[in-house]
């Protein structure tokens, strides 16, 4: 009876104890390879977090300031200027609140008191000394320009009050209005709702002499969009025909005519165009746009699209001419939830504006190739020596190209992405929200790769790299990291990267992170786990897996190895390490007819785990049942046979390589002898230990004390709680610790509890958490079990 209670006991516990510490492990790809809590990450010192106090970031734009160092976030009723170095150092804040007669007239329109505050919605440099800086203005938007001073000026961030202006037409009235806004030679270019009501979406341009703008009232240019992102891109060297690129989302009736259907476009205009002189005056003359495409051929011909963008991010190169587009978008339906991302080259952006211009009669009709003849200069073209030098100024085209330009905007030709296919997809049920992407170019050794950086709605950075492999014409997703950048969950809202610091900045509502883009030494020393990771960051140099450098740079190790593309590390290792060499070994006890667990956590995700049974000569694999099951922290026997004594072997198997990690021998007890023992020693013992609650570090494992003393006091004859720690060392657990101290905290009192809090505390922990900024109160301590 008694040594059934026992095992009852333990196996709940350590049922209980697997679950809130266990790591789920597969080698599908949609698992990272690596996954890094809050907690974790900050253990790395890979982290830093800038938490206001007081209030929620509340995020509505970021910018990066390298030549100033500093990173500016454009929040409720503030502007911060955050160290690149160290996010939560140093900052500096503007504050930058609606006046009281603001916040009156805002309420008697009908709106929140929090819907009043000046949310900070447009930020860009002006010029060298200045930022241009627009709010909310409690529905009624200002603008204003932001000192900085030159480069390397400190200490200077003030706001010009003389510079205060309407915002009228440069930032949108409610702060979940979606915008996008770009800055080029003092010109603001800017797709945003210029009204309170949000019926007129437009596509501006700001100086401080002219105003231009997309139609209003006309859908065949704007029809209820979302706007998305933008940015100026030359097309060649001649500055007069730069272009400007929106890409927002629509609602437009479908191909039948039945339904609103959303599309996602990609729209141009001249960088230098003023409008016409005697029609379209303060309009475009050179708007144009065309669709995005973002799909999944399916097996019956009827593709699957992501019409909707929720984000996109420009990828430059050294001239700028030539970035590439990534886009993040998801489905519209209700019912099917999914992502994907889409890349697209620049060639194939102005080849869909070269071609056929897109014609239909009525709204209701289907889109057609436009055949008849096109006017002189091409209706959506710049006024530029490229395009013959004719014309000085857009307000010398005929009325005949205007014409054509606005009853034309749409062309026949959609963009359709790298490959024809996403490089990533996620169409699992259930799984998380990607809400932001960012892409770094990484230069492996064996080619470039893109690294993406995808945020979400729970607080986690995905690290990605995709490989397209020509011969199959399929894309391979490698998910690197999994990153909780926050400690509580809350959608991303902004991503940006520093390819120069090898820094990431990530902003949601609970604050602004600064994450390590790479931490080659987490791989591991070996040069099997180094390639494996394929991480192009990373590369084994002889001694230990390290970041692998351009050539020309720190170029002291020239032993390199690194196989990003397909992670081969039988052929790139071989001869380097033996397979078992270096491997742990550990000695476990098990009770006859009780449960133990032989724990083996690889440190890849996407590792296969593999488990061998060794009894001399003879070597089996070990297959689960109903009494031994594998799970995720390694290999449970529900009752112990002494036919089950001898040695396990833990292996992994990952991308075709074997590697040992761990040899256990398993000593099985005969049931009788700890029944014995437990009756032996029940009755020398004080009962009134019972009652106390334990909290001096645990003594060595001593064979000789049996597991009845160690009873919890709700046991028949009221003996101690520290029963399942010496129970725990006897059959070899090998984090004991962590155990007692989750069972301290749900059994102590609260007065014990912060009493045991200074033991499990690391050494100079609290001193690093005041070099940080942080509270004791944020912060768990360093073992306590995550629940």
């Amino acid at each position: 009876m008694m040594e059934e209670w026992v095992r009852t006991e333990y196996l709940t516990l350590m049922l209980l104890c697997v679950v809130l510490t266990g790591r789920a492990h597969t080698a599908h790809s949609i698992y990272p390879r690596i996954r890094l809590s809050h907690r974790e990450l900050w253990q790395l010192n890979r982290t830093w977090v800038f938490q206001p106090h007081g209030a929620s970031l509340q995020p509505h734009t970021m910018m990066l300031d390298e030549g100033h160092e500093r990173l500016y976030v454009g929040a409720k009723n503030t502007l911060f200027s955050l160290s690149l170095d160290q996010v939560n150092t140093h900052h500096r804040e503007i504050q930058w609140a609606s006046t009281d007669s603001q916040i009156e007239e805002c309420l008697m329109k009908g709106r929140e008191k929090l819907e009043c505050a000046n949310y900070i919605k447009v930020l860009q440099r002006y010029n060298h000394t200045h930022l241009l800086v627009c709010g909310t203005g409690a529905f009624n938007p200002v603008c204003t320009l932001v000192k900085l001073g030159h480069s390397g000026q400190e200490g200077l961030f003030a706001l010009e009050e003389d510079s205060v202006t309407s915002g009228r037409g440069r930032c949108p009235y409610d702060p979940k209005s979606p915008c996008t806004s770009t800055l080029s030679r003092g010109e603001l270019y800017i797709g945003l709702y210029t009204d309170y009501w949000e019926n007129d979406g437009a596509l501006c341009r700001l100086n401080n002499q002219t105003y231009t703008r997309t139609e209003r009232d006309d859908r065949q240019q704007l029809s209820e969009p979302k706007f998305v992102g933008s940015a100026v891109i030359p097309d060649n060297d001649d500055s007069n025909d730069d272009k400007v690129y929106f890409f927002f989302t629509e609602r437009e009736m479908d191909a039948e005519g039945l339904n609103k259907a959303v599309y996602t476009r990609v729209g141009r205009v001249c960088a230098n165009d003023v409008g016409g002189q005697r029609m379209l005056v303060n309009r475009w003359s050179s708007f144009l746009k065309t669709r995005l495409i973002c799909s999944v051929a399916g097996p019956n011909g009827i593709d699957t699209h992501f019409d909707d963008l929720e984000d996109v991010f420009v990828l430059k190169n050294k001239d700028g001419k030539n970035p590439e587009i990534f886009g993040l978008f998801s489905t519209t339906s209700a019912v099917f939830k999914g992502y994907a991302v889409c890349i697209y080259n620049m060639d194939d952006i102005r080849a869909a504006f070269n071609g056929p211009f897109a014609y239909r009669e009525r709204p209701e009709h289907r889109w057609t190739s436009y055949e008849d003849r096109v006017p002189y200069p091409r209706p959506g073209s710049c006024a530029s020596k490229v395009n013959g030098g004719g014309f000085s100024s857009s307000k010398e085209f005929p009325d005949e190209v205007l014409r054509f330009v606005r009853s034309h905007p749409v062309m026949y030709r959609p963009v359709l992405p790298q490959h024809h296919q996403p490089v990533l997809l996620q169409t699992e049920p259930g799984r998380r929200k990607l809400t932001q992407i960012a892409v770094d170019r990484v230069q492996a050794q064996d080619g470039h790769y893109h690294v993406l950086y995808i945020g979400t709605d729970d607080s986690v950075v995905l690290k990605v790299i995709t490989i397209y492999n020509k011969d199959t014409d399929t894309m391979e997703e490698v998910l690197l990291e999994e990153l909780q950048v926050f400690k509580v969950s809350a959608p991303i809202r902004e991503i940006i990267i520093s390819s120069k610091r090898q820094q990431l900045y990530v902003g949601s509502e609970v604050g602004v992170a600064q994450v390590r883009l790479h931490q080659c030494d987490l791989y591991g020393s070996e040069c099997a786990d180094c390639c494996l990771a394929r991480d192009p960051y990373c590369a084994w140099d002889g001694l230990t897996c390290s970041r692998l450098y351009p050539a020309g740079v720190h170029t002291k190790r020239r032993f390199r190895r690194q196989d990003v593309r397909h992670g081969n590390a039988v052929q790139l290792c071989n001869g380097l390490q033996i397979d078992g060499e270096g491997s742990e070994e550990r000695l476990v006890y098990g009770v006859e007819r009780n449960s133990t667990l032989l724990e083996c956590v690889p440190r890849s995700l996407q590792a296969k785990v593999l488990w061998f049974f060794q009894k001399g000569e003879e070597r089996r694999e070990v297959r689960g049942d109903e009494r031994v099951i594998e799970i995720s922290q390694g290999l449970l026997f529900l009752h112990v046979k002494s036919s089950d004594a001898g040695v396990y072997i833990c292996q992994t198997v990952e991308h075709g390589y074997v590697n040992t990690l761990l040899r256990v021998t398993l000593h099985v007890l005969r049931g009788e002898k700890v029944e014995s023992t437990i009756d032996r020693v029940s009755g020398e013992k004080e009962v009134k230990a019972a009652a106390r609650c334990h909290s001096s570090p645990d003594p060595p494992p001593n064979p000789s004390i049996s597991p009845r003393e160690l009873l919890p006091a709700s046991a028949p004859g009221h003996i101690s709680r520290q029963w399942y720690k010496e129970f725990l060392q006897l059959i070899g657990y090998g984090d004991a610790q962590r155990v007692a101290e989750y069972c301290e905290k749900v059994w102590c009192t609260d007065k014990k509890r912060k009493k045991n809090k200074k033991k499990y505390a690391p050494p100079g922990g609290e001193k690093r958490r005041k070099e940080r900024g942080e509270e004791n109160s944020n912060r768990a301590p360093r073992h306590t079990m995550d629940t």
